[in-house]
């Protein structure tokens, strides 16, 4: 027999199965417009980041509000996304190995298809598969700004790099990617602003040296939810890349913000149930480790002042009750505002 599901259309909240991932539809559609408006008064390309949502639905009704395409981190969320309609894809990694890179290369006969590369190993593999498929892949190279990830060192390094890319008959080299990461979850702006001061730097002297060697780069793209604004203001970033901005997050709301940052609502929540109330301080729900992404904190209680999500298990979550905060009762069903919402997406 086939498992019951979670929900059907037209039932109440109160009556979905838990633990459930719910989504508000009006929150939603209202960021997906702010980070819009946010992208065209700042006249640049708005490519949000699908790896947020995972969602070919979600993708289209972002470029219907006026981004030139998205982003993903993999090539099997690329080809989910190419099945579901969404025809510009920039692959934010780098694809490794020669079965991905032929997938890949594959897709992009189906849609424009965009990948970085940090390495010239990987430069050479890339353009093998595009001449064996008969395409022409955009590579943008992936430089460190500062997040000490993935990325080859501005400057010189990269130039090399670009260099290389710009002679292989089956690739075409697009620009620079300038990703940093880290620091979207910094919560003061002061120390914001300044990362992202340092990594425009960074990407303005690595452009300006490719292109006084005759290569044009027209792309340099990067940012996300946490400093968006940042690099839309240098003059040197063209495109961003937001991902978060669709949902938020309990991390995101740590965060201090500006004055005149667009204020993005929280439309992503867990439902969970409450099983047991063992003491008048404790409740227990039936979200733990197995519903929520704990790897940027814990889940936090929506709009219930004095109860604390505090503890998680793989199927328990523990809530710390405040004298006179009224606990929840048992059965009773309540909101969570995920850690970090991509990987509680994915867990879903």
């Amino acid at each position: 027999m086939p498992p019951s599901p979670h929900a059907s259309i037209g039932i109440a909240l109160d009556e979905v199965d838990t633990p459930a991932l719910v989504l508000d539809l009006d929150a939603l559609e209202g960021n997906l417009q702010r980070m819009a408006d946010a992208a065209k008064e700042s006249g640049v390309r708005l490519r949000p980041h699908a790896k947020s949502h995972k969602c070919a639905e979600i993708a289209r009704a972002q470029i219907a509000a006026g981004a030139v395409g998205v982003c993903c981190q993999k090539v099997s969320e690329a080809e989910a996304l190419v099945a579901g309609g969404v025809a510009d894809v920039l692959v934010t990694n780098e694809i490794v190995g020669r079965r991905k890179t032929a997938r890949l290369a594959r897709l992009a006969r189906e849609a424009k298809v965009a990948v970085l590369a940090d390495d010239a190993g990987n430069v050479a593999d890339l353009d093998a598969a595009a001449r064996a498929e008969g395409v022409r892949l955009e590579v943008l190279i992936e430089i460190d700004v500062g997040a000490h990830r993935c990325g080859i060192e501005p400057g010189e390094p990269a130039l090399a790099l670009a260099r290389r890319v710009a002679s292989c008959r089956g690739l075409r080299f697009a620009g620079l990617h300038a990703y940093h990461g880290s620091a979207q979850h910094v919560r003061g702006p002061a120390d914001r602003r300044a990362a992202i001061a340092a990594a425009a730097e960074k990407a303005r002297l690595t452009k300006t040296l490719i292109e006084n060697a005759g290569i044009a780069c027209e792309t340099v793209t990067g940012a996300g939810t946490g400093t968006f604004l940042l690099e839309s203001a240098s003059r040197v970033f063209n495109e961003i890349q937001p991902g978060s901005y669709v949902f938020m997050d309990a991390d995101y709301n740590r965060n201090v913000w500006e004055e005149g940052w667009p204020r993005f609502e929280q439309s992503l929540f867990v439902l969970a149930t409450v099983m047991s109330v063992p003491a008048p301080e404790r409740a227990v729900l039936d979200a733990g480790l197995k519903a929520s992404s704990v790897d940027s904190g814990l889940p936090q209680v929506h709009e219930w002042p004095g109860v604390e999500y505090v503890r998680a298990s793989d199927e328990h979550g523990v809530l710390k009750i405040a004298a006179g905060a009224g606990a929840p009762k048992l059965g009773e069903k309540l909101l969570l505002v995920p850690g970090h919402c991509d990987p509680t997406v994915n867990l879903y």
